[in-house]
């Protein structure tokens, strides 16, 4: 580790910002977070298991080293604390999220923990003293495990159950929470859980789960969607969308790129932002042709029906995306082995994807380092979705590095957000905010502690789970501060001279 004096802080020393990296006066910057991956009090109080607790404890082979979110950063109880993290940052908004069977035990609105009232009333006040914005996530992962005994995701009566607990979360927090997300990731949800087992619930189901688990999630976000838009807009005004984790493809064969497009992203996009609504058309007539060459008597993609699709079209008040992966695309060799989509391949599609070898590789299972694709996957957004308003809700780099000084990090951050920049200033996409993955180091899924994310590093053996900030916090705190970004050839020489 270099002694006190970090490489950012070399950088930050120097008056010689670009005027012309700066940020409009009213973009915004934030971190995030979720609860199953910092709250730990996995038991406490009336909180019962999800899906996530069930997981984790059941299969410890399955996680690095075992690890689980009994614990996490504990911040049930130091919570107090990750507000004063937000505020030393500068931060205008923090991407926090809320705990199903916290808030609700049993899973119905019938129930509602005083506690788990409390427990979210005292972040968001706290966060409002000082002047943050509270950016909430209704559904990041943690289904109650009773309704996983239920068939989860799969039963199409789960969207009545996010829309009742979506009706509750915003009765109780609507006077203070202007922006919300309804659910988390619907691709990483689906795809990476029914296609890998190796996030909850544990079941591999790629022909069937994967498919209707994507059309159950898209209307359970379309009535909470509707629910806040009927009883709660008028009188508090705020904003609700998804938080979408989008991949950049490119690739020589141009059809067969757009497929993969449709396959991974519009899958997810196309029944909310379009006019026309339901699934994309090149992916909806390949499904049908390979269901029937495969002997089934309907598409394994399920429909939707009208009324279907007019409750989903038009349910968004932003772009929430989540963004780190970019891939290049072409069809599998004959015989070729596929991994599974979404860490390796597609084989649904018969699809290869690989990392071109200029590009870099975080420590994270999927993540690459090619920031010019943001900008790609921003005029993408614009192009497919309209002239929308985007919050990039995360973005990030992971590594097994622990340490302070992680030079690897500010570049990572500085060279994504001057594409976002560019996006905006040259390309006229209407990014309104940044959000910084992730505020601390947490329990990140299948890869447990073994991959850090944080501006801040959280020692994990120690019973107050201390936190310090890296390089990376002071770097971004400083971006926050001047709201503009220093030019990459003076980041780039200052970390080659103090290393």
């Amino acid at each position: 580790m270099l002694p006190q004096r970090t490489v950012v802080l070399s950088i930050l020393s120097t008056v010689a910002w670009s005027f012309e990296m700066k940020f409009p006066p009213s973009f915004k910057f934030g971190a995030a977070s979720s609860s199953y991956q910092i709250e730990g009090g996995w038991n406490a109080s009336d909180k019962t298991p999800n899906i996530w607790d069930k997981f984790t404890h059941d299969n410890p082979n399955i996680i690095k080293n075992g690890d689980n979110g009994d614990v996490a950063c504990d911040s049930y109880n130091l919570w107090e604390r990750d507000i004063e993290m937000a505020s030393e940052l500068g931060l205008q908004f923090y991407r926090f999220s809320i705990s199903w069977t916290r808030l609700l035990p049993n899973g119905y609105p019938n129930c509602v923990s005083e506690n788990g009232i409390r427990y979210y009333d005292n972040l968001i006040n706290g966060l409002l003293e000082k002047g943050i914005e509270p950016i909430v996530t209704i559904y990041h992962w943690e289904l109650p495990q009773r309704f996983q005994d239920l068939g989860g995701w799969t039963n199409s009566l789960v969207s009545d159950w996010l829309a009742d607990y979506a009706r509750v979360v915003f009765s109780l927090y609507s006077d203070r929470v202007k922006t919300w997300i309804t659910v988390n990731e619907p691709s990483i949800l689906c795809d990476f859980a029914y296609n890998t087992g190796l996030m909850a619930p544990g079941i591999t189901d790629p022909e069937h789960a994967v498919y209707l688990c994507t059309k159950n999630t898209l209307i359970a976000h379309a009535k909470a969607w509707r629910i806040y838009d009927r009883e709660f807009k008028p009188r508090f005004h705020g904003r609700v969308s998804v938080s979408h984790h989008i991949v950049w493809f490119e690739g020589k064969d141009e059809e067969l790129t757009e497929l993969v497009h449709e396959y991974s992203n519009a899958r997810f996009t196309h029944p909310i932002y379009t006019e026309v609504g339901g699934w994309p058309r090149m992916f909806e007539k390949y499904m049908a042709e390979k269901s029937r060459n495969q002997g089934y008597t309907k598409s394994r993609l399920p429909e939707f029906t009208e009324e279907e699709i007019e409750l989903c079209k038009g349910t968004y008040d932003f772009f929430g995306l989540n963004f780190y992966v970019a891939r290049l695309v072409r069809l599998a060799k004959p015989g070729e082995q596929l991994g599974p989509f979404p860490i390796g391949d597609i084989p649904e599609l018969d699809v290869k994807l690989e990392v071109s070898p200029d590009w870099g590789q975080t420590k994270s299972l999927i993540r690459s380092v090619y920031p010019e694709s943001i900008r790609h996957m921003l005029n993408w957004i614009k192009e497919n979705c309209g002239d929308v308003d985007i919050l990039v809700t995360e973005n990030g780099y992971g590594t097994s590095t622990t340490g302070l000084d992680d030079h690897f990090r500010v570049q990572y951050y500085r060279d994504y957000m001057e594409q976002v920049l560019l996006a905006i200033k040259e390309d006229g996409v209407n990014v309104i905010g940044y959000t910084a993955w992730t505020l601390m180091d947490n329990f990140e899924w299948s890869e447990g502690y073994t991959v850090k994310y944080g501006l801040y590093e959280v020692n994990f053996t120690s019973p107050q789970r201390t936190r310090t900030p890296r390089a990376s916090a002071h770097f971004y705190k400083t971006v926050i501060a001047n709201r503009s970004l220093p030019p990459k050839a003076l980041v780039d020489n200052q970390i080659k001279d103090e290393l």
